[in-house]
């Protein structure tokens, strides 16, 4: 199990990279666009292509956050709890946290269904539209995998203590 674990951190932190790589593209597009407009060569597309780059960035970096703690949290509150209880309240957090993001992958995988069925595509470069859901699924995907290491770490932390 340990194992496993480990291999799921390192796919989590090595798609977390991705995600940063695709912001530092999304930048890059844009810079290159602006240096591209002063010299009268601008990129087609950068509205698309940036959009691609920010929304699959999101969604790859979101799980890193939940395996890390690193989300936007009530500390403050939960720390003040003796060990034990704070755990407790993290573990029942992460569960909570679980839930939400399968009830949401849920959704959004029907969405992405009815893109797939009608075949949308962008506006300026007609890229598919499902290729700006492969990695808000996948992230989400990924996001319940690392809840589930969170939850993992913090409940044998509790046993271990």
């Amino acid at each position: 199990m340990r194992n496993l674990a480990h291999l799921l951190r390192a796919l989590i932190i090595a798609f977390a990279c991705a995600g940063v790589l695709a912001y530092a593209a999304a930048a890059l597009v844009t810079v290159a666009d602006i240096i591209g407009r002063q010299v009268g060569a601008p990129i087609a597309g950068v509205v698309d292509l940036v959009q691609l780059f920010v929304v699959g960035g999101a969604w790859l970096a979101i799980p890193y956050a939940f395996m890390t703690g690193a989300h936007v949290g009530v500390d403050l509150i939960v720390e003040a709890f003796p060990k034990a209880t704070e755990r407790t309240l993290r573990i029942i957090a992460g569960l909570a946290a679980m839930a939400l993001v399968a009830l949401m992958l849920v959704y959004c995988y029907e969405a992405f269904q009815q893109q797939l069925m009608f075949g949308d595509r962008s506006q300026q470069l007609g890229i598919p539209i499902i290729w700006y859901w492969v990695p808000l699924l996948f992230g989400m995907v990924l996001s319940i995998i690392a809840t589930a290491l969170a939850i993992f770490n913090a409940s044998r932390t509790q046993a271990v203590s």
